[in-house]
């Protein structure tokens, strides 16, 4: 069982920058699939960027070109890096892993899950 905590949330105005970190313990990043979600209030949980276990990345239609998912295998450590942030990118950010045997975006086939990490984004 891997167990995963986030950080790296918090405040910024829009147009601005946060990195988000995911620290992994009890299983390398490397054998995993890796994710983001996030959930807005009164929203469904949604993938955000995902890593597969080749360090190929996928990211969705809302943030591509603004966020870039990587993998620290040293420090067995996900990244998120958010740039140019907009107000509707205000959400918890999850961290996920998956032992899915091919890459996967789908959010049920994500197993372990970290606390979430507020992300808020002022106008």
């Amino acid at each position: 069982q891997v167990s995963l905590v986030e950080s790296g949330g918090g405040l910024v105005q829009a147009g601005g920058s946060l990195r988000l970190s995911c620290a992994a313990s009890g299983r390398t990043t490397s054998s995993l699939i890796m994710g983001w979600f996030r959930q807005a209030t009164g929203k469904e949980r949604e993938f955000v960027a995902g890593i597969s276990r080749l360090d190929r990345t996928y990211y969705a239609d809302s943030v591509k070109g603004r966020f870039t998912i990587s993998r620290d295998n040293a420090k067995n450590t996900v990244y998120l890096q958010m740039n140019s942030l907009k107000p509707e990118d205000m959400a918890v950010y999850y961290c996920a892993s998956s032992t899915w045997p091919t890459m996967t975006m789908e959010r049920t086939r994500f197993g372990s899950w970290g606390q979430g990490t507020q992300v808020t984004v002022s106008s």
